[in-house]
């Protein structure tokens, strides 16, 4: 017996929607605790500020109001999302997922939901899952979700990473189109570098603990230095690929999107990639810093708030991190708001 299938849909973003918690953190804040000054901060990565969640916010409550706002512009009720894709790092439960929690926020209970973990390239891999969806029929409407607490998961005093982490949600819904709106997902893994970038002590330590005994929450930390030169001198390259396999030159592109990690890194990557100055390149990182899976929605948001001529214009979009995993792929932006 042969199994059926349903024919093939395009697919593409109808909507973007982002938030960022009101406590604005300035370089001098931070500097003190680490003996550093704003003046190196800035040279260093290009921040000048981040947002972090107070303490009653929770990773959640940022996703949820990031994704009512998507759900409201794509012109949608709740109960027409078909599935919630939630790429984060920072959810501190096993099980259930962070997904699930979002469906019962939003009333719709009954839809398919899960998480997945990618770091700063997850959103860009949530956006390929929910492309395949959405182009086989298995659903109609996909929320897709990248958010992060990581004020929860830094380390104040870590000279390397303590100015860089921030804290936001950012949300897309993706469906049906008469056109492509999404082109291939050119990614993988530079594994045998995965401990680059790793949060410790791992949950395993805190089996191994006698009871009663406290155990230092797990922050994140990386070797900088290898980060910077794996980003820098391999992931030009990931986005060249995606730009030629949607059918694009870089001169036809309009606009590129890159996780938001370090201002010198995406300096790096135009440079390398030879983008002319006409391709619009979104800059969070200053008053956003790095929010992992948030940053390319945050930026994207941001970027359409200012610069309201790039909707359903293409964007390369290239995210990139701990595993060391990359993802990369050019979309047709969302259109215009419907509300």
């Amino acid at each position: 017996m042969t199994l059926q299938t349903k024919p093939r849909r395009n697919a593409r973003m109808l909507s973007v929607g982002a938030y960022r918690p009101a406590n604005a953190v300035h370089n001098n804040e931070i500097a003190g605790k680490i003996d550093s000054s704003d003046e190196w901060i800035q040279q260093r990565t290009g921040i000048e500020s981040r947002n972090f969640a107070g303490p009653d916010e929770s990773l959640v409550d940022m996703a949820e109001k990031a994704a009512r706002i998507a759900i409201a512009r794509a012109g949608l009720a709740a109960d027409q999302i078909d599935a919630v894709i939630f790429s984060t790092i920072t959810y501190p439960y096993q099980a259930p997922s962070a997904a699930t929690e979002i469906l019962t926020r939003l009333g719709n209970t009954h839809s398919a939901a899960f998480d997945i973990s990618a770091a700063c390239a997850g959103f860009c891999y949530a956006v390929s899952l929910a492309n395949d969806m959405v182009s086989a029929g298995t659903a109609n409407n996909v929320l897709v979700i990248g958010g992060e607490k990581l004020s929860d998961f830094t380390d104040p005093y870590d000279r390397a990473t303590a100015f860089i982490f921030a804290d936001g949600a950012g949300a897309v819904v993706i469906g049906a189109s008469d056109q492509v709106g999404i082109g291939p997902t050119v990614w993988g893994a530079n594994a045998e570098t995965r401990e680059a970038i790793l949060m410790e002590p791992s949950w395993l330590e805190h089996k191994k603990a006698n009871k009663g005994e406290a155990i230092k929450w797990p922050d994140i930390a990386q070797q900088g230095q290898t980060v910077f030169r794996w980003a820098v001198y391999e992931m030009g390259p990931v986005g060249l690929k995606a730009i030629e396999a949607a059918g694009l030159t870089p001169d036809t592109l309009d606009a590129f999107v890159p996780h938001q990690a370090n201002d010198r890194i995406i300096d790096a990557m135009v440079k390398g990639m030879k983008l002319p100055e006409s391709v619009y390149v979104a800059r969070d990182i200053r008053f956003s810093g790095n929010t992992s899976a948030a940053s390319i929605p945050l930026a994207m948001d941001a970027m359409l708030e200012t610069h309201p001529e790039l909707h359903s214009k293409n964007a390369l979009l290239l995210g990139f991190g701990a595993g060391l995993v990359f993802a990369g792929q050019v979309v047709e932006l969302p259109p215009v708001p419907k509300k």
